[in-house]
């Protein structure tokens, strides 16, 4: 029998068999099986409408296709290599075009539009009558109203950015893994934790590089390798070495992705216009929580605002501090220089170095730490599947079942923690199947994934985390929460599948356990003397949380300003010379350094790696701080771990999904609308 791996519906995935050689076949057939049941749609009786023959069957017309393609994008993310790259391409613009059309085509519209004028539309209430009103909203705000000529030329645009998207983020990739720095002389290495020179041994004998006599030592542009360079050598032409080459990302030669910047932000330009827009943030804004660009990017300037008189402040702290340290009249500092400068000031101010914190994170504890926190605040059971009784695609990688108080099965999720070639940066999640209603039973377990870059085991030792890290992974698992609670019996509505200024707000409310000495004690132990952080530590991490906090805010509110600009504002990014437009709009967000710091335009994947991504919503992430800063004050008054409170917001935001407006459930939680003020508290912008 012929192996159909990717249209495979079993939830115990076999990975192994998950080969580029059957990508296409099965994506062409699963193509092909989800576009007979859109035209059975678009040809139902107009006479006999019903709710399960248009949007309901609508709901269920793409589900294998849309696994399976989530199964293929899954790999080119963790395990790319030029088949699976090929087999992605080749699919892509079909996959594309076949979505695009969904929402274009005037028979299914028709058949639609009539069901929903009907008494019995009409009289559907709950998530029912939620998924008509949303897929109504998304057919009008995707064109379905629109002649035939536009609708024709929004399926060509939304093709055309699909592949430039993917090869913005084949360019991001290319040039990280093309560059690499090989130290041969011990003395470069001074200032580096153990840790970094130990991964960057093990880098080298990998590859060949140096011998048992004479060892070598490579860095790369992977976060785990490039950061610890930037904030702890001494030898300022490895970090400028490293630097330079980190900035050339995306930037130079055959991988420059400035004309591919252009053309995306024309594209967005054109497609807002088409859809009656005054530009392309208004029509992504429209159904999340900020409605317009205007408002959201007025939320961003109320936070700059607030935030430029201690960033000002910060960074003359900075330039006289390292001053004072070498002799040198106080000027701009060397954009190499910002972090390594700003590690010393805060080791000076606060006696706090953040390694030594990293002996007191071995992954596997911090893993089976968050695990007991949402064992004890949400009544959660997480239980490792055995070795050898699942697959994945990397020997690396685990699986895990999560259970809830009463013992059922709610899902599964694999885990994939350390970098790779073969993986792309950053730290995700991501859904392979939501579980839906079973005939007579409750709904069937999700599976989903999370993903990162952490430090890995390297000398003899386990993978010792930042704390920042430690924050990424408690970030991460917020979202998995958030996909494997959701009791929302329609998929398209569950999970994650909500506003994009309120997704973040699961995943950031995660991180405040690590901030607590309750959650951290529950995990942080010294992985050579089982140790808890000692008190005088735990303080020193506490107090220096602030530390350039309004730096740290003004970077977030440069990305948002530039996203919301830039697609607020598009024609101004057309001609010219990129960097230098974009430059000009958030320079007073930027730390002034000599030679001026580029912006990332050219390497930021949440923008330009997706046809529509983070465009235009990067704001969201200070947007759902607010949001998640807001709502641990409940945690912090009734207690950390109180069961009643975790249960309250599984009840009201971890299971709801886009069931209901994200404003009435924050305030089904909270009992009244967000306020900034923990926000502004807890980034050092205002006292408590």
């Amino acid at each position: 029998m012929a192996l159909h791996p990717f249209t495979d519906p079993s939830f115990a995935i076999r990975w192994s068999e998950h080969t580029a050689e059957h990508a296409v076949p099965d994506l062409n057939a699963a193509l092909a099986r989800a576009q007979a049941a859109i035209d059975a749609i678009a040809r139902a009786d107009l006479a006999t409408l019903s709710f399960a023959t248009t949007f309901g069957a609508l709901e269920q017309a793409t589900e294998e296709l849309d696994f399976a393609w989530d199964k293929l994008s899954h790999l080119q993310s963790v395990a790319d290599s030029p088949a699976v790259r090929e087999a992605y391409n080749a699919l892509l613009s079909k996959v594309t075009v076949f979505h695009a059309k969904i929402e274009l085509n005037p028979d299914l519209w028709l058949r639609l539009k009539t069901f929903a004028a009907t008494p019995a539309a009409q009289a559907l209430q709950g998530i029912e009558a939620r998924l008509v009103a949303d897929q109504l909203a998304s057919f009008r705000l995707a064109g379905a109203d629109l002649p035939a000529e536009s609708r024709a030329r929004l399926a060509a645009i939304e093709e055309e950015l699909a592949q430039l998207t993917q090869r913005y983020s084949e360019n991001v990739l290319d040039a990280t893994n093309a560059w690499q720095c090989v130290v041969e002389a011990p003395a470069r290495l001074a200032g580096l934790p153990a840790h970094a020179v130990a991964a960057a041994l093990a880098s080298a004998q990998r590859k060949g590089l140096g011998t048992a006599d004479r060892p070598a030592w490579r860095f790369t542009l992977q976060a785990p390798s490039l950061e610890p360079v930037m904030t702890y050598a001494v030898d300022e032409s490895l970090r400028r070495d490293m630097w330079l080459a980190s900035m050339a990302i995306g930037a130079e030669g055959d991988r420059n992705n400035e004309p591919l910047v252009k053309r995306i932000l024309a594209l967005r330009r054109e497609k807002a216009s088409l859809l009656g827009k005054e530009h392309f943030a208004d029509l992504v804004l429209e159904r999340r929580m900020a409605k317009t660009g205007a408002r959201a990017l007025a939320f961003i300037e109320d936070l700059r605002r607030r935030a430029a008189p201690g960033f000002e402040r910060e960074c003359r702290e900075l330039e006289a501090f390292k001053a004072e340290q070498t002799g040198e009249p106080a000027g701009p500092l060397k954009p190499w220089e910002v972090s390594f400068w700003a590690e010393r000031l805060r080791k000076s101010r606060y006696a706090f170095d953040e390694e030594a914190l990293r002996p007191y994170f071995p992954m596997d504890r911090v893993v089976a730490g968050m695990f007991e926190i949402v064992r004890r605040v949400m009544g959660l059971r997480v239980v490792e599947k055995p070795a050898g009784s699942f697959e994945a695609w990397h020997e690396e990688v685990r699986a895990y079942d999560m259970f809830d108080g009463g013992g059922r099965h709610l899902g599964a999720f694999y885990a994939d923690w350390h970098p790779r070639e073969s993986k792309r940066g950053g730290a995700w999640m991501g859904s392979l199947i939501t579980g839906t209603p079973r005939p007579g039973g409750p709904r069937g377990p999700h599976l989903g994934y999370i993903c990162g870059n952490m430090t890995p085991p390297a000398g003899g030792r386990p993978a010792l985390l930042t704390h920042r890290e430690v924050n990424t992974v408690f970030h991460e698992f917020g979202h998995l929460l958030h996909h494997l609670l959701s009791e929302v019996p329609v998929r398209s509505l569950a999970g994650t599948n909500v506003a994009w200024d309120f997704v973040e707000l699961p995943s950031q409310i995660m991180e405040n356990w690590t901030w607590e000495r309750e959650g951290l004690d529950l995990f942080a132990r010294h992985h050579e003397t089982g140790e808890p952080i000692p008190q005088t530590l735990f303080e020193k991490l506490v107090a220096a949380r602030r530390f350039r906090g309004a730096a740290a805010v003004m970077r977030q509110l440069q990305f948002g300003r530039m996203d919301l600009i830039m697609h607020m504002r598009s024609a101004e990014f057309l001609d010219g010379e990129l960097e230098a437009n974009v430059r000009a709009v958030i320079a007073d967000c930027l730390i002034p350094t000599q030679p001026p710091m580029p912006t990332v335009v050219k390497r930021f994947n949440h923008l330009f790696s997706d046809p529509v991504g983070y465009a235009a919503g990067y704001y969201s992430y200070k947007w759902s701080e607010v949001l998640d800063a807001d709502a641990f004050t409940r945690f912090q008054r009734e207690g950390i771990f109180n069961a009643q409170t975790g249960a309250d917001f599984v009840t009201h935001i971890l299971s709801k999904g886009d069931s209901a407006d994200p404003g009435d459930l924050y305030r089904a939680f909270m009992g009244r609308d967000p306020d900034l003020s923990a926000l502004l508290i807890r980034s050092g912008l205002t006292a408590a």
